[in-house]
């Protein structure tokens, strides 16, 4: 458990910073809706159950006045490019009337504590074209764009 330490301007908080536990479920279900992914609790808890079990993945949950307000979900992968491993951030979200209060930063903080004691030193991560404040957040911490995400939807038959 990690206490972050709290910036300029920020509002003083209770803020505990936790790897996600199953009786998260409902939690990171609600912040994955706030992202736009609709997703009920049940969802959710087959969701963690499958990424427990992958070593390669890391979901930790930011606990303020002990709420569940924020969430980063990683994993680690070998790549053809590179001789070493690579870092992605698959999800951050934090509650929407907790945002701006350094929960975040964080929750990155954390997760790139937990890439380098891993050996990982390039992370990777998506995010919408419209998304601007993002885009912003994401650049003020030192993550650089480089490219284009293209996505396709697959029909897949039973």
């Amino acid at each position: 458990m990690e206490r972050a330490a709290i910036l300029p301007n920020e509002r003083l908080f209770d803020l505990t910073i936790r790897v996600a536990e199953v009786n998260d479920a409902s939690a990171l279900a609600q912040l994955m809706c706030e992202l736009g992914y609709e997703t009920t609790k049940s969802e959710m808890q087959i969701r963690m159950e499958r990424i427990a079990t992958d070593e390669r993945c890391r979901t930790f949950v930011a606990v303020c006045d002990g709420k569940v307000s924020g969430m980063i979900d990683t994993v680690t992968y070998p790549s053809y490019e590179h001789n070493d491993p690579s870092g992605r951030i698959l999800a951050l979200v934090i509650l929407r009337t907790m945002r701006r209060h350094g929960i975040g930063r964080a929750l990155i903080a954390t997760a790139e504590k937990d890439f380098a004691q891993r050996g990982i030193r390039r992370i990777a991560l998506n995010t919408r074209l419209a998304r601007e404040d993002t885009h912003k957040f994401y650049e003020s911490l030192g993550y650089e764009r480089n490219g284009w995400r293209f996505v396709k939807q697959l029909s897949v038959r039973d």
